[in-house]
């Protein structure tokens, strides 16, 4: 198995940060992970999984072994009447994934369209969008035990999902690499419309006769009129998580601020638009040199040409501390910082 030294970083991080790994692997089948185990290459104390870097932040050169996941395959495995059970792995671009499940008609992904990254970063954020999650449709994640060389599969509720959170990221970081994804997909969609833009641009349509094409393709509208390109503009979508608060804590905010935006968890803790508490503290638009805050969306902290990570860090720093000065509310990042 080929391992790469002193390999370039820049591409394959969204944010463009140049910064170097010391030895990094490409994986391209389960076959080369199993070859690195048995090479005891695995054992390397400092190991990454790297996908399309969508969700990481690198603030230096990267000092342990990378594995560059390419694993790529989808096929269905099972359908009936209802239901179809697609099998994707793990490297397979996300936004492309959607757009297949879309073209077939078949419900449950549509709402998470053009989410960057790869298949196998979803089921470790449990990423979600516009009142969706990756937990609604899957079944099962099928896995590779870096310690054991054995692959295994965990069921959903083993999965332990919580806000973007998973096992994968908490308790199991780091001991296993994802292979693949068990999706159960619809086929006679049941769509979600509760987000506020959602539900406003299908509001005089009959639900029966909305098809996930046209919610995919609304998603992508509202996705793109406010995220920027990481093409075009390095950044890492959304930098922070929404932070969930205590119902005494909304009330007090709504006592100063009558319009802050929040959202029900439960009966005791609520959801406040972590962009609205940026914006509101006076953050969306600034720019420290290259490392700045979007003009269109608060959460997003964008690289403006020839930025380190240490100096996008530091601004995601002086955010939090500006925030939590303000409101007494601390934001906790999303973004993967190394």
């Amino acid at each position: 198995m080929l391992i790469k030294t002193d390999f370039c970083l820049q591409p394959f991080n969204t944010f463009h940060i140049k910064v170097f790994a010391r030895s990094l692997s490409i994986i391209g089948f389960p076959a080369d992970l199993e070859e690195l185990y048995e090479e005891g290459a695995l054992n390397e104390k400092s190991i990454l999984i790297l996908g399309e870097g969508s969700n990481i932040l690198f603030t230096k050169h990267y000092e342990g072994l990378i594995l560059l996941n390419q694993i790529r395959r989808m096929e269905v495995k099972t359908e009936d009447e209802d239901w179809v059970y697609l099998k994707v792995n793990s490297g397979e671009n996300w936004p492309a994934l959607v757009d297949y499940t879309v073209d077939q008609g078949w419900g449950g992904l549509e709402n998470l369209s053009l989410i960057p990254g790869t298949v196998g970063a979803a089921p470790v954020q449990n990423i979600g969008a516009y009142g969706a999650e990756l937990k609604d449709v899957l079944e099962s994640v099928e896995v590779f035990n870096m310690q054991t060389g054995k692959t295994e599969v965990f069921s959903k509720a083993e999965c332990g999902f919580g806000y973007r959170d998973s096992i994968f990221k908490t308790k199991y970081k780091g001991r296993y690499f994802i292979l693949s994804v068990l999706l159960k997909l619809s086929k006679n969609p049941n769509l979600n419309l509760e987000y506020a833009p959602l539900k406003k641009k299908f509001e005089n349509r009959d639900p029966g006769l909305i098809s996930v094409k046209e919610v995919s393709d609304a998603v992508k509208e509202i996705r793109l009129s406010k995220l920027p390109d990481p093409a075009k503009l390095g950044n890492a979508g959304s930098f922070f998580k929404n932070p969930v608060v205590s119902f005494a804590k909304i009330e007090e905010l709504a006592a100063e601020y009558p319009e802050t935006p929040f959202y029900k968890v439960d009966e005791e803790n609520y959801k406040v638009a972590a962009g609205w508490l940026i914006e509101k503290a006076g953050w969306k638009g600034k720019r420290i040199g290259d490392a700045g805050v979007h003009e269109k969306q608060a959460l997003v902290l964008v690289n403006y040409g020839s930025v380190t990570g240490e100096e996008i860090f530091k601004l995601s720093q002086k955010i939090q501390s500006s925030v939590n000065s303000k409101f007494g509310v601390e934001l906790e990042c999303e973004v993967t910082v190394f």
